[in-house]
């Protein structure tokens, strides 16, 4: 991109969340640069404790926003059970009950900013 973007206002609609439930993750982003420029806006999640070894970060989701010079937009994810499965070494594919970490940034260097637990 030719332009810069900061990234604020993060939340999470909930701290917890049920197998059958639903969150949903926002962060606003606002072109902070010279020029009218795209983003592509990356959603992560993290098992921050599984029974299995499990990728530091997953990408769950993306979207690419066009912003003009100073404007901003707010980016929703929308976090639900199967998003949080992985196949175990029975070859199930489960998901566990545990705290999670959420991201959302330009790239997987973001830093976490919320976390819930599946209940």
């Amino acid at each position: 991109s030719y332009s810069t973007f900061e990234y604020s206002d993060f939340k999470l609609s909930d701290t917890a969340m049920t197998k059958d439930g639903k969150l949903v993750a926002s962060a606003k982003i606002k072109n902070t640069g010279k020029y009218k420029a795209k983003e592509a806006v990356q959603f992560y999640i993290r098992d921050v404790k599984g029974s299995c070894v499990r990728p530091v970060k997953e990408l769950k989701g993306f979207e690419k926003i066009e912003l003009d010079v100073g404007e901003e937009k707010t980016v929703s994810f929308e976090i639900t059970e199967p998003m949080l499965r992985y196949w175990n070494q029975k070859l199930e594919h489960v998901s566990e009950k545990g705290q999670f970490q959420v991201f959302i940034g330009k790239d997987s260097t973001c830093a976490p900013f919320a976390s819930f637990e599946l209940v």
